[in-house]
């Protein structure tokens, strides 16, 4: 791979996907994509970046794909779904009393094991949650991953990783190798594709946004657009949950950290946040009824 070639594709990803790569990352660009141009019957590097010139749309796809990094596991990091269970949901049980509903979104939803441990915690929640209206929503890149996580089958090894065994056997049925989560969890989850730096404001707004370990990779001035505009896809009380490794902090103020609650933030001005004009075309909820 040629270093023009290599700016290339670095330009490439990170209009296409947020994806910063620095300088010395030819390496890791080789290691993914040679494997891709290979199975397209390609040359190598240089006539991969041929057809992306070219336009070739799968193409542009399968490099987007084999570049994201998915990386994740059940209840990963475990401190987020400890602030979910003891400090959010039962804020927002208080809070949302009248309406007896709530809108979650997983941002990089990955192959499904955030949001499969968020509905697991909220079905845990038994009685506290019975007739409310709860939706979880998981958005991710790849429509590859999000295919897994809709069929919510996974191996041995992958629900070994944070997964308790008292919730693999009540939330998850055994078939051969492969562990599948019950229809009943699945339904509780809508998968959408959704590339972050495009518009989704379609989302409409919620009382929850987990956007985990995923805006490490992009540079800042893309976090900070991404953090205006989830400012706007928030209720004014709502909650902010991000790595461990991510910040709000020196980039925007529009959100303001929880002390002493690593990775949770709100809205930092609820009046300002309110008063933010709203984007056009807000999707229609669809109803799923949890802890029943």
């Amino acid at each position: 791979m040629t270093p023009t070639e290599y700016e290339y594709l670095r330009k490439f990803l990170k209009a296409n996907s947020g994806l910063d790569l620095s300088a010395d990352k030819q390496y890791l660009i080789e290691s993914r994509l040679l494997p891709l141009a290979r199975k397209a019957g390609l040359s190598g590097i240089s006539e991969l970046v041929q057809k992306l010139q070219g336009g070739s749309r799968q193409l542009i796809t399968n490099v987007i794909e084999a570049m994201t990094t998915n990386e994740t596991f059940f209840f990963r990091d475990k401190v987020p779904f400890d602030h979910f269970r003891d400090h959010i949901m039962p804020e927002i049980i208080k809070a949302r009393a009248g309406r007896r509903s709530v809108r979650i979104w997983c941002a990089a939803g990955s192959t499904g094991q955030e949001p499969y441990s968020l509905a697991m915690s909220l079905k845990e929640m038994g009685a506290a949650l019975t007739g409310w209206r709860v939706e979880i929503i998981a958005t991710d890149l790849s429509q590859e991953v999000l295919e897994k996580a809709k069929a919510g089958i996974y191996s041995q090894f992958e629900v070994q990783r944070g997964l308790p065994i008292q919730m693999l056997m009540k939330y998850f049925k055994q078939t051969g190798e492969t562990w599948q989560v019950n229809p009943e969890l699945r339904a509780m989850i809508q998968h959408r594709q959704l590339n972050l730096l495009h518009d989704f404001a379609s989302l409409g707004t919620f009382d929850v946004i987990f956007c985990r370990n995923v805006l490490i990779y992009f540079d800042q001035d893309t976090k900070i657009n991404i953090f205006n505009r989830l400012a706007r896809q928030i209720e004014p009380d709502g909650f902010l949950v991000l790595g461990a490794a991510e910040t709000v902090v020196g980039l925007t103020d529009t959100f303001r950290p929880i002390p002493e609650r690593r990775g949770l933030y709100k809205p930092n001005d609820p009046r300002a946040a309110a008063a933010r004009p709203a984007v056009a075309g807000a999707a229609p909820r669809v109803a799923v009824m949890a802890g029943r």
